[in-house]
């Protein structure tokens, strides 16, 4: 019997294993079903999740369900926004609670949320995205779901509050908040622990900025009267600590509010606290004087019309303070302000800053406002006055490190301005007086590659405009005074309105380097470079002159000219500057709105020495490759357009554009770049270091990367040479140079051919030679058709010179026969008949020694004629065909003579 017992114990145990184990299998599929349907079916919005775990076995009794990866996303009118999402949802309950019915109560004993995210938005026609939860029978939902939590804890969570309605944004990062305490009883004490960092703006005003706080807080919950009391509490803000007490209850039609708050303590300390501590650094060992108070209370309801009257003040007497490692101390440091709202209205907060001073040694600085209708038509008075010995603001409190200023400050600013005026531009609404000087100020910064000097800067503050009567000053090389006055300041401060202004900068020596930032490393570590954008805050309009302005490796010399900044857009127009010995004059625009900066720009060039101008141009080295070589004048018009890589230097490959230029003294070295050297030793005929390039003129177009060349002619003594092709901004070649070569430099056996022939027509017989340039600048390629020219020239000029010898035969031929048919010797025989016989001998002689016969022997003697006739194959032949043609053959047909234009 103990065997069975045993037994069935044992089989007990096993399947309540078994089942604990299998369970899970069963029940995830039904568990996340029921969620997803309950949660979908109560809300206007979309509920899902990736996963969802069940584990039975390691927690038992009770159970724990684990969702993953959870999104709640809005429909209309906020389609398609995420309201939460997180991470992790993991829920601890009775495993009996698994078994329960859709529609049954299920009770939740402990949550842990991790990573996430809450963005609760309202939009300007004051629609809340938060606003999800569909009509449902509140009786039916209690009886639903019951939360009995016994702990909870949430863990790496942001929250996002954006209320475009009213212009309030809160931003909470990084918060941890625990609780504990049993949540099923009606009355229970919820032991809490938070900690965030926070930013807070209102209208553009930033009062926190990403602070730290913490709350540790016992809250007292009455679940019978929704009330929720704060039994045992303190805040710390930055290093502030504060404590209060009181209560919120939660009624049907609003929330009533009663909560006092202090500091513990009246330690000037305290003060110091308020400042993040990122700024004020570790105060423990800081040596005060005097008091600081901050106390407060919100009492009052909160409905859609009514926010809790409060009344805040915050007062110091006298105090002051010392930094142990630093060598002076603030002193009569006294403040007297109020912040508060007596109506419950939100519109009629109010700022009281009655008193506002310190001293740093002897220098003294005051302030005194009031701010009135702070969430509605804000209006503002204020005073400022003092004078301040800036490097001493360093010697008594920690500044950032790279933050090394100097110089007096001098201010003596009154003003008054409503938002609404601002707002509406009606500037003559505002009265703003008063002057500011700043002496001697420097600067040092590791945003600035070098410190900048003011020595002198004026300010006069009026109604409408801040005139700028001096400023002057140096960083780097570069010098710099001007004057000006600059427009809707309060606009631009309080109205993210664009800065107006016209100015006159005039400089010595300006130096574009000094005002380029070094690189910067992302989080990476991979090295980026910062993007210059020209702010799109800018309208103003500037005139400048200069003595020197040095831009790169670049030396330009009375610069002058209109920069005018508007749309994040930089045109100048009118600009003139000496460079390279030659005058430069420009006009043009540069962009950057888009994300790709852009330019275009018209350059009018007269006088530039061309060496120097494309040896430190890269844009100019890309456009004509071989100007390097080039030693003399140039004049040039040059229109161009592009996009600029992040530095502000021309994209090549973008570049689209067209350049007339003119040539003017210039003189060619073959030895300065490749492409001239390679192509010299090709022509050996010609030296280029003479060609003649005195009035060249030439056009050039490019785009999308190719430079193409419009053909021109430049001249060599008597060869003419016309170029034309095309180069890309990657280097590579394609010109055709045509030279039409003189026969006289062709070599000697061309010549004496010609001389041979002794025809007029020939003495200016040119000849065609192509130079194919290719390659690279680096590498370039030359070849030419010399060879095969002179050949072909050699075998026409041959031909030409048969031709001339049959044709003189022919007329021998004629003239011998006719003298023979008549028995008269010719008119030029008759001179010589005592030398050389008859005329009939004479004709005997020749014919017979043309068909063949026996002529006269050498010692013969023979008429000056007959010595110089030639006795070659061609004569005789040409003699046979006449003679043929006369006795009633037929004639062989001649060749035309070759004209000196067609020799190929």
């Amino acid at each position: 019997m103990k065997r069975k017992i045993v037994r069935g114990i044992l089989i007990f145990f096993l399947l309540v294993v078994g089942a604990l184990v299998a369970a899970p299998f069963f029940l995830k599929g039904k568990i996340a079903d029921i969620v997803k349907n309950k949660v979908n079916n109560s809300i206007n919005a979309t509920f899902d999740f990736s996963e969802a775990d069940l584990t039975l076995f390691s927690t038992f009794p009770k159970a724990s369900l684990i969702l993953k990866n959870i999104s709640v996303v809005n429909k209309t009118p906020f389609e398609g926004d995420t309201l939460f999402a997180s991470k992790e949802l993991k829920l601890d309950m009775s495993i009996k609670e698994l078994f329960k019915g859709a529609n049954e109560s299920i009770a939740i004993s402990s949550l842990t949320l991790n990573g996430a995210l809450l963005n609760i938005r309202v939009d300007k026609d004051e629609n809340a995205n938060y606003d999800i939860a569909k009509e449902t029978d509140d009786t039916e939902e209690s009886e639903n779901f019951t939360l009995s939590m016994k702990n909870y804890e949430i863990t790496n969570t942001r929250i996002n509050y954006d209320d475009f309605s009213s212009g309030m944004h809160l931003e909470i990062i990084e918060m941890n908040h625990f609780g504990t305490g049993d949540l099923s009883l009606e009355k229970s004490e919820l032991d809490t622990k938070t900690n965030a960092f926070v930013s807070f703006t209102i209208d553009s005003t930033n009062y926190l900025n990403k602070n730290r706080i913490k709350l540790d807080a016992i809250i007292g919950i009455d679940l019978q009267e929704s009330k929720y009391s704060f039994l045992k509490n303190e805040v710390v803000i930055n290093q502030l600590p504060l404590v209060f007490d009181g209560f919120i209850k939660v009624n049907d039609d609003n929330q009533e509010v009663d909560i006092t708050f202090k500091t513990p303590s009246s330690d000037f300390k305290n003060f110091l606290a308020i400042i993040p501590e990122v700024y004020s650094k570790n105060i423990e060992n800081v040596k005060t004087t005097g008091n600081f108070v901050v106390a407060g209370e919100f009492k009052g309801i909160v409905d859609e019309t009514h926010i809790p009257k409060f009344d805040i003040k915050i007062n110091s007497d006298n105090a002051s303070f010392k930094y142990p490692d630093l060598p002076k101390s603030v002193s009569n440091v006294n403040i007297d302000t109020e912040i508060s709202n007596t109506t419950g209205i939100v519109e009629d907060t109010e700022v009281a800053i009655r008193k506002l001073t310190f001293m740093i040694d002897e220098d003294k600085f005051g302030l005194t406002s009031t701010i009135t209708e702070l969430m509605g038509n804000t209006k503002v008075i204020a005073d400022i006055q003092g004078r301040m010995n800036l490097a001493n603001l360093a010697a008594a409190y920690p500044v950032p490190a790279d933050l090394n200023l100097k110089g007096i400050l001098t201010a003596d600013i009154a003003t008054a301005f409503d938002m609404a005026s601002i707002e509406k531009k009606q500037y003559e609404n505002t009265k703003t007086s008063g002057k500011m000087d700043l002496r001697g100020f420097e600067y040092k910064s590791d945003a600035v590659p070098n410190s900048v000097k003011l020595n002198t800067m004026a300010l006069t503050f009026n109604p409408q405009t801040v005139t700028l009567n001096e400023l002057s000053g140096v960083t780097g090389k570069t010098d710099f005074s001007a004057t000006g006055t600059l427009q809707n300041l309060l606009g631009f401060m309080f109205n993210d309105e664009k800065v107006e202004g016209n100015f006159n900068l005039k400089s010595d020596t300006f130096s574009l380097n000094d005002f380029m930032v070094a690189e910067t490393t992302d989080s990476s570590t991979a090295t980026v470079e910062e993007k210059i954008k020209i702010p799109a805050f800018l309208d103003c309009t500037i005139s400048a002159t200069a003595n020197t302005v040095i831009y790169d490796n670049l030396t330009l010399k009375n610069v002058s000219g209109n920069l005018l900044i508007r749309d994040q857009k930089a045109i100048l127009s009118n600009m003139t500057s000496s460079i390279f010995d030659g005058k430069l004059a420009f006009n043009g625009e540069v962009s950057t709105k888009k994300d790709t900066p852009t330019f275009s720009m018209n350059l009018g060039m007269a006088g530039f020495q061309i060496g120097e101008t494309f040896k430190a141009l890269e844009l100019f080295n890309a456009l004509a490759p071989i100007a390097g070589a080039i030693q003399g004048k140039l004049n040039s018009d040059i229109q161009l357009s592009g996009n600029l890589n992040d530095d502000f230097t021309p994209n090549l490959s973008t570049l689209s554009g067209n350049v007339l230029a003119e040539l003017l003294s210039t003189q060619l070295n073959p030895n300065d770049t490749k492409i001239i050297s390679e192509l010299n030793s090709k022509l050996s005929f010609i030296s280029l270091d003479k060609l003649n390039l005195q009035n060249l003129k030439t056009a050039l177009t490019f785009k999308d990367g190719v430079v193409s060349v419009q053909p021109f002619t430049i001249n060599y003594q008597d060869i003419a040479i016309n170029i034309a092709g095309n180069h890309t901004f990657d280097k590579k070649l394609s010109y055709a140079a045509t030279l039409n070569v003189p026969s006289k430099y062709l070599g000697a056996e061309i010549n004496r051919l010609i001389a041979r022939i002794d025809d007029r027509a020939l003495t200016d017989l040119t000849i065609p030679v192509t130079a194919n340039i290719g390659g690279l600048y680096s590498s370039p390629t030359v070849t030419t058709d010399l060879t095969s020219g002179i050949k072909n020239l050699t075998t026409q000029l041959i031909e030409i010179e048969k031709q001339k010898l049959i044709g003189q035969g022919k007329d021998k031929a004629n003239e011998l026969i006719g003298n023979i048919l008549s028995g008269k010797p010719s008119e030029k025989d008759s001179t010589t008949t005592t030398q050389s016989g008859s005329a009939q001998e004479t004709a005997k002689e020749v014919l017979g020694g043309l068909l063949g016969g026996n002529t006269k022997p050498k010692d013969s003697a023979t008429t000056k004629q007959e010595t110089d006739a030639p006795k070659t194959d061609a004569v005789k032949e040409t003699a046979r065909e006449v003679l043929g043609g006369l006795l009633g053959g037929k004639k062989k047909k001649e060749t035309a003579p070759v004209k000196k234009d067609s020799v190929n």
